[in-house]
């Protein structure tokens, strides 16, 4: 994804989460990923650095009692009153379902069979796509904070891609994978491109020790400073990896209130 989202499909739009200790939290959001000469994320209100609210740490109310402690990926569908139907035929349980005064359903928070959340919004139209200084957002060049990628690791990736290509309505692609000399199949969801979107992924080889949840990818400008400011600020650090330059290119990390998200070089 080159812009700071895409439209269409399966694409992710947003994502947010409810969390105690709100303020506890904005602080440790708004170091970890403030990193960098050029910092991806605002301070003062998590906006990208182009103005726009991609990412949302809400406050933990009785409304959102419901909600698990996860980031929740907001899912662009084509017809949000069909994905609600075939989620619960599928085993999975709606969190929260917004209508409007007719009766016309507007946006869900859906929990998957695994207990992982996710909303679901219509596709957004490609002309709202627009940052707070009006530009578009579709096919940013300058490096721009966004949700880089998705995945889910789960015991069961066969099964869960099939509850996900059928609420959300996309295409699947197998990714060849090996573990211990056994090759095994994980998953892509695609968007209305054909470009890969999210992965769903087994708990084998590479994603051993993640949890079942939606891990969003956020870039930062400066992934080593950005670590040591998530064991500062109280997170931890699940797993990271270093490329050949002994750079940091990953990093799985949960928050002081145990939410997890993975980072990345932006």
């Amino acid at each position: 994804m080159s812009g700071a989202f895409v439209t269409g499909v399966g694409a992710v739009l947003s994502a947010d989460i409810a969390v105690p200790d709100h303020e506890r939290e904005m602080r440790f959001y708004s170091r970890v990923l403030s990193t960098g000469d050029h910092p991806l994320w605002r301070v003062e209100d998590l906006l990208n650095n182009r103005r726009m609210p991609i990412i949302g740490l809400g406050k933990r109310s009785a409304e959102y009692a419901q909600f698990p402690l996860q980031w929740m990926p907001h899912l662009q569908v084509a017809d949000v009153s069909a994905s609600v139907e075939r989620a619960l035929a599928l085993g999975g349980s709606v969190l929260m379902h917004a209508k409007d005064d007719a009766g016309t359903s507007q946006w869900a928070v859906l929990s998957d069979p695994n207990a992982a959340a996710f909303g679901i919004v219509p596709v957004v139209p490609a002309g709202a796509t627009r940052s707070g200084d009006g530009s578009s957002l579709l096919d940013a060049a300058a490096p721009v904070g966004r949700i880089c990628w998705l995945d889910l690791t789960v015991p069961d990736a066969t099964r869960t891609q099939e509850f996900y290509r059928q609420v959300v309505g996309c295409a699947v692609q197998s990714v060849e994978m090996e573990d211990a000399g056994e090759r095994y199949a994980d998953y892509n969801l695609l968007g209305e491109a054909g470009n890969p979107v999210a992965g769903v992924c087994h708990a084998r080889g590479v994603n051993v020790g993640l949890p079942p949840v939606w891990m969003i990818y956020l870039p930062v400008s400066d992934l080593a400073e950005s670590l040591r400011r998530v064991r500062e600020e109280g997170g931890t650090v699940v797993k990271a990896m270093k490329g050949e330059d002994k750079e940091y290119v990953y990093a799985a990390i949960q928050d002081p209130v145990g939410a997890y998200l993975a980072l990345i070089p932006g």
